[in-house]
């Protein structure tokens, strides 16, 4: 998704004052990422047949990590090639339109405290947009139901409960973007999954459902499977504490993120094969040959690999990858079954309101994100039940009444990155264990293939900025190898 799930508490939504100005910037960007996209050439594969180039570097996968890439390696004086299995670019972004409104159904929020995507924002003149709607209640769990409290009191709340999960990570991080710069520390805190230290507060029942919907949303279900150490670090990122936190989600980019991966990727020169999912990548000779599910051959002397860690599994290399490699994709760090879906909502009895429900609840966070003209509430909320339904109003309708007696669903539109074959996973989430185990090796080159995705990412590991920071990584490895060819 290229960004963490939003946390009720980590944002008022970007909202009715942001319509018109996304709206307008909007067109001109889906246009775009769609297959006429104007990259230097940007069509589907054949059937058949062998495209040798001449490129420098094969680059899978047209997200935020391989457009990065390809923009840097033009830099170093290296042509690039983009296989895309979609039909758009993106990846784990993407910019679409509901209800007569501009919206992300992946990642789509920037911030000051990430150098590496707010910098591209500026280097390509695009607008960072702040939203704010009024919101009326802070739905939160109480007892075997919920509460709608004022939003001063329920965000006081929340940060009362979830402040304490972090105590000592200014020792544990003390270098958020060198996170192994505490080794001895960081090695026995890896081990914990946000489960563990959850049970380490011996919190009250309320209190532990106010923080268990964050840590079992992030981790894709269950807090048992996200590591305490990845949301540790990016409570250092944001400068330990609640209110930096609270703050990193409340900026979007005018046209949304395909603007700036559009201009991004006009500015690589790269050549873009669309519908074009990858079958094998064999490395033999010197070069390195990756052919598509349809046949078609592309030959170079460099590949970066550019898709999720989740999809390295999906794709036959020859010669295998290491164990560390086959392990982390086989175990996944993207967070399984989660989805985005956006409603159209009217009627709430409550009013506006944000909801965080705790773990174990069909939704997640649930957030507004803008005033329709006609009266109605646009909303989007996550999910990492799999039995819910995303595109069925009445399901969804049935579950957010729980928070908001009365309210009415009248439309929805659903992203299920879980069962994506080009995702198989939604924002990164790594699992206890993988941050002081495999991780660093599977930063590193094998052979001529380089690796990029958010995924990896040394410092805002599941948001934007990760994935512009792996692909800028990856295109430094790419360049050093061809130096020494």
């Amino acid at each position: 998704m290229k960004n963490h799930q939003i946390d009720a508490h980590n944002t008022v939504a970007r909202a009715a004052s942001r319509r018109t100005v996304l709206k307008s910037a909007g067109a001109a960007a889906l246009a775009a990422s769609a297959t006429g996209v104007a990259a230097g050439a940007a069509h589907a594969a054949g059937d058949g047949g062998v495209q040798a180039g001449p490129y420098d570097v094969i680059i899978v996968g047209a997200g935020f990590a391989g457009v990065t890439a390809a923009r840097e390696l033009k830099a170093k004086g290296l042509r690039s090639v983009i296989l895309e299995a979609r039909d758009r670019i993106g990846g784990r972004t993407w910019t679409t339109e509901f209800a007569g409104e501009l919206v992300e159904l992946g990642g789509g929020a920037v911030d000051p405290k990430q150098p590496n995507v707010w910098a591209e924002a500026k280097r390509y003149n695009i607008a960072t947009v702040a939203g704010g709607g009024a919101i009326d209640k802070y739905v939160v769990a109480a007892g075997s139901g919920f509460t709608a409290l004022p939003l001063a009191e329920g965000s006081a709340r929340v940060k009362a409960a979830f402040t304490p999960f972090f105590d000592g990570v200014d020792k544990l991080f003390p270098k958020p973007y060198e996170p192994f710069s505490a080794a001895g520390l960081l090695t026995a805190a890896d081990k914990l999954s946000m489960q563990d230290r959850l049970d380490q507060m011996r919190l009250s029942d309320d209190d532990l459902k106010l923080v268990n919907g964050t840590t079992g949303g992030l981790s894709g279900g269950s807090s048992s499977r996200g590591a305490y150490t990845m949301l540790a670090q990016v409570w250092a990122l944001c400068g330990y504490t609640y209110e930096g936190y609270q703050s990193i989600n409340t900026y979007g980019l005018q046209g949304g993120t395909a603007a700036l991966l559009n201009a991004m990727l006009k500015d690589s020169g790269a050549d873009l094969k669309i519908n074009s999912p990858v079958a094998r990548i064999t490395e033999a000779y010197g070069s390195v040959t990756v052919t598509t599910k349809a046949g078609v051959a592309y030959t170079a002397p460099h590949v970066i690999v550019a898709v999720p860690v989740n999809l390295w599994k999906t794709i036959t290399f020859s010669p295998g990858l290491p164990a560390e490699y086959t392990s982390v994709s086989k175990a996944g760090i993207g967070a399984p079954n989660v989805k985005k879906i956006f409603m159209k909502v009217s009627d709430s009895s409550i009013g506006t309101f944000i909801g965080h429900p705790p773990e174990g609840f069909p939704l997640s966070t649930t957030v507004p994100e803008a005033q329709l003209p006609d009266g109605s509430t646009l909303m989007f909320a996550f999910s990492s039940d799999p039995s819910l339904n995303g595109a069925d109003p009445a399901a969804v309708q049935s579950v957010l009444r729980e928070m908001a007696p009365g309210i009415k669903v009248l439309s929805t539109k659903v992203q299920t990155w879980g069962a994506d074959p080009y995702s198989l996973g939604g924002w990164a989430c790594r699992q206890p264990g993988m941050l002081t185990g495999p991780y660093r090796t599977i930063q590193q080159p094998r052979g001529n293939i380089a690796f990029a995705t958010s995924d990896i990412a040394t410092g805002w590991s599941g948001y934007i900025d990760g994935a512009v920071e792996s692909g800028m990584t990856a295109a430094k490895q790419v360049a050093a190898l061809a130096a020494r060819a």
